[in-house]
């Protein structure tokens, strides 16, 4: 992908239509440990994202949205790889980790769509923990 031009590799963008047309855990999950929600009011993305935990991994992650392609998929792609995964290992991805794995510079428009399950899947492992979400989506 080109940073100027802000167009995927077309790889990138069959992937992205792949999870949008077929979104991976896509529903609510029936006693999650801990849900949150979050919205951009820029474009009117939302995404309730719930999760289970067990041993401090994530057992099981869902999430109801409607929003764009790179919100949808985005989401989609990151409970795939959230599944398994320890709760501190997922708290410390960044906007870096969801970008790479989107494959795509959204630009500055719609960063907020990509980061957006990103930012609610941290704030229901945060609400878990019982700590404050610091609002950024670096490093904890």
């Amino acid at each position: 992908m080109t940073e100027k031009s802000g167009q995927s590799d077309p790889l990138y963008r069959e992937l992205i239509l792949d999870h949008y047309k077929n979104p991976r855990n896509f529903g609510t999950l029936k006693d999650a440990a801990s849900e949150a929600e979050d919205s951009n009011p820029l474009c009117g993305d939302e995404i309730k994202i719930g999760i289970k935990v067990k041993d401090s991994k994530i057992a099981d992650v869902k999430y109801v949205c409607s929003g764009c392609a790179i919100s949808t998929a985005g989401a989609s792609l990151l409970s795939e790889y959230a599944k398994g995964k320890r709760l501190d290992d997922v708290r410390r991805l960044d906007r870096k980790f969801i970008l790479k794995m989107l494959g795509i510079n959204p630009g500055p428009a719609r960063i907020k769509c990509a980061l957006l399950p990103l930012k609610a899947l941290k704030l229901a492992i945060y609400s878990y923990l019982g700590l404050k979400f610091k609002g950024t989506l670096g490093n904890p």
